[in-house]
């Protein structure tokens, strides 16, 4: 088992803000979360028995209002998405997205990443892992919440199959820094575009709305893959 911080109090790298849930997301949720959620608990997943096949498998965590995930999803219907997120209007808003585009390749769960990490996923299964735009907690006395840190990232190692790759994002140029640097010293892991440089937006990355603005007033993205040791 492998912790983001050791101390009475976990600290957490979000704030559970649920604001407002639209009507048709609380239908949603009602409705299609027993075709679509999964509960958190103890027990291990078996990615076969949920998606009832074998396939490439790959895991959002913060899919925030899901909108990329669902495109990615309709995009690659040969791989399996199993998506983390703690605001329950996002996930709402992603089941009705999935069941308006009649999608069968994702699953949803409500809770902590890193406790169905640590509890849920089985060592060495996920073909992917994609962490994008995680809160930056951009003030310094704050930077103890950010989620990628070291332990972190050797719990992602541990759940990729060997080969696997871990795929980055933000907007925040200081905290870009922070993740290159943390998965340059991260021995298990090799920059897929050399020592020290980001990667080019992959196509399967959609572009959000929000990314989409940004770059219209100039804003800059930067990407990281990292691919695990074979």
């Amino acid at each position: 088992m492998i912790e983001l911080a050791k101390s009475p109090r976990p600290i957490r790298s979000f704030v559970l803000r649920q604001g407002r849930m639209t009507p048709a997301q609380r239908s949603a949720l009602d409705t299609l979360w027993g075709q679509y959620g999964i509960e958190p608990g103890t027990c291990t997943l078996d990615f076969h028995d949920l998606f009832s096949r074998n396939a490439p498998r790959i895991l959002e965590i913060g899919f925030g209002m899901g909108s990329s995930l669902a495109e990615m999803a309709a995009a690659h219907p040969e791989q399996d998405y199993l998506g983390i997120e703690v605001h329950r209007p996002g996930i709402g808003n992603l089941l009705k997205n999935l069941d308006t585009r009649q999608l069968t390749n994702v699953r949803v769960i409500c809770a902590d990443a890193v406790e169905i990490l640590n509890n849920q996923i089985p060592d060495a299964s996920l073909d992917a892992i994609y962490l994008f735009f995680p809160d930056p907690w951009h003030k310094r006395r704050h930077h103890k919440r950010r989620i990628v840190q070291p332990p972190f990232v050797e719990l992602i190692y541990s759940k990729l199959k060997p080969g696997g790759c871990f795929h980055l994002a933000t907007d925040w140029e200081e905290y870009a820094q922070q993740m290159l640097e943390v998965l340059t010293a991260a021995p298990k892991f090799t920059n897929t575009s050399g020592v020290n440089h980001y990667a080019p937006r992959p196509t399967y990355r959609p572009l959000t709305k929000f990314e989409q603005r940004g770059q219209r007033l100039g804003h800059q993205v930067w990407d990281l893959m990292f691919t695990a040791a074979e």
